[in-house]
């Protein structure tokens, strides 16, 4: 599943190549998670922003429109999805299911499996964007997520500390590869309980957290089966994983065999001497 240095991956990409492009046209494939809620034809004519990120969503603001200056696309790429931006037109594949077409080229959503969506809101602020963010926790590199508040609210959370990560409620982005990679970074063991982790942990899983997604980011994020980038080009991150996808291989810090457990239906690869509880 596309985390948020894959998305963070794909809006770098596609956003020199779309930012003041005027819409011409808006085509929609067999239907997505959730409907688009807008017309395709009102959209025509109207000039793409700045593309932003909040959390694991992509935000195209749509200018030009003077009854609605805040209105734009919130895109999600689901379990499978990627987008890229074609210069010259071709004939959509058979797993491209939204294609916006510009005056600098035609951006597509390719989401083999359907669970990601394009959807039109009137504003960040409104619905459905707003209900579909409201749940989201600050993000790991903004300013306002010191190690003090990381840890005042993992002190609330009685579940794991794996759980708490994924759920996104204290911190967005931290999916289970690089939840993962995180905890092994931070030595912390994923079943430990989040209220148990004290000052000096909560700080060291919040750095190795932010060092973790860099990384990811500069690798051009993880290919597992779909992603690509908006060029085409698949994520290396994987490549370089401490324990994700390793169970059994030596601990590369103390040559012990890593484990893997489920947890809530999602593996979780640590190392059982360098990750304590």
């Amino acid at each position: 599943m596309p985390e948020l240095p894959e998305v963070e991956v794909t809006r770098r990409g596609i956003d020199p190549l779309v930012q003041g492009a005027r819409v011409l046209d808006v085509r929609l494939g067999k239907p997505l998670r959730w409907p688009l809620g807008r017309d395709p034809q009102a959209l025509r004519g109207l000039r793409l922003g700045a593309v932003e990120r909040r959390g694991k969503y992509l935000w195209l603001p749509l200018q030009g429109a003077p009854e609605l200056p805040s209105q734009g696309l919130l895109i999600h790429l689901g379990m499978s999805g990627s987008v890229r931006v074609l210069a010259q037109p071709e004939p959509p594949g058979a797993h491209e299911h939204f294609q916006l077409d510009t005056d600098r080229g035609s951006l597509r959503l390719n989401d083999p499996r359907r669970f990601g969506a394009v959807v039109w809101s009137a504003a960040l602020e409104a619905q459905p964007a707003a209900r579909l963010l409201a749940r989201l926790g600050l993000e790991p590199f903004d300013p306002a997520l010191t190690a003090a508040r990381f840890h005042a609210a993992l002190r609330q959370r009685q579940t794991s500390i794996k759980a708490v990560l994924l759920g996104g409620e204290v911190v967005v982005g931290a999916g289970n590869i690089y939840a993962c990679e995180a905890l092994f970074h931070a030595g912390i063991d994923p079943r430990c309980r989040a209220a148990d982790l004290g000052t000096q942990r909560a700080a060291r899983l919040l750095q190795a957290l932010r060092q973790t997604l860099a990384q990811a980011m500069a690798a051009g994020g993880s290919t597992l089966r779909d992603f690509r980038d908006a060029h085409g080009t698949n994520g290396r991150f994987q490549q370089q994983a401490a324990v994700y996808g390793r169970e059994g291989e030596p601990c590369g810090v103390c040559g012990t065999r890593l484990r893997r457990i489920v947890q809530a239906q999602r593996s979780s690869f640590f190392c059982p001497r360098c990750q304590r509880r």
